[in-house]
């Protein structure tokens, strides 16, 4: 098994890759926690290819693609929009915003390679942050690469759901 992460610019190649493994993976993430309805406007409104194209493009993110024998299996964006949390005071930080692997590829090589590219590229930063949606599957891989969960709940970006904040101060 071949696995390599690397970043991905708006080719028609790299917005296929995210245009099927945001969808693939906003419905695994979010399937058991939203409505249908709710999910599928939030799809449409943040996953089309003129958002993405957009967002690619925009100076303030990079996007990662892992890849498993050539076909992609994850992604992770890594922002610096976005309200900053207090925790973070005056800080350095950055976000890594969205994080994920297909369920049938999520195989610990597979998430490291993904996290260990995303502290790479984060690590001229003084914090990284995270705010991922209660319960989440990725909440270990954060912990055992030294995020920690700070006190309270937050809610996680424009969906209705419980979310916790995760900080990794880099030295």
């Amino acid at each position: 098994m071949n696995i390599i992460t690397k970043f991905t610019v708006a080719t028609e190649q790299g917005i296929e890759a995210l245009l099927m493994l945001t969808k693939t993976l906003a419905v695994q993430k979010f399937a058991q926690l939203l409505n249908p309805v709710e999910l599928e406007h939030y799809i449409i409104e943040n996953f089309n290819v003129q958002t993405l194209v957009s967002e690619i493009n925009s100076m303030s993110n990079q996007w990662l693609v892992v890849y498993v024998d050539d076909q992609p299996m994850g992604y992770a964006r890594i922002t610096s929009k976005g309200q900053k949390p207090i925790a973070v005071g005056g800080k350095r930080a950055i976000r890594i915003a969205d994080f994920g692997v297909c369920e049938h590829q999520a195989q610990p090589q597979i998430m490291t390679s993904l996290i260990d590219k995303c502290l790479a590229v984060c690590s001229t930063y003084e914090v990284i942050w995270i705010n991922e949606p209660a319960g989440s599957s990725s909440i270990g891989l954060f912990e055992q690469k030294g995020f920690i969960r700070q006190p309270g709940m937050s809610r996680f970006d424009e969906l209705p759901l419980e979310s916790a904040l995760y900080l990794k101060i880099n030295l």
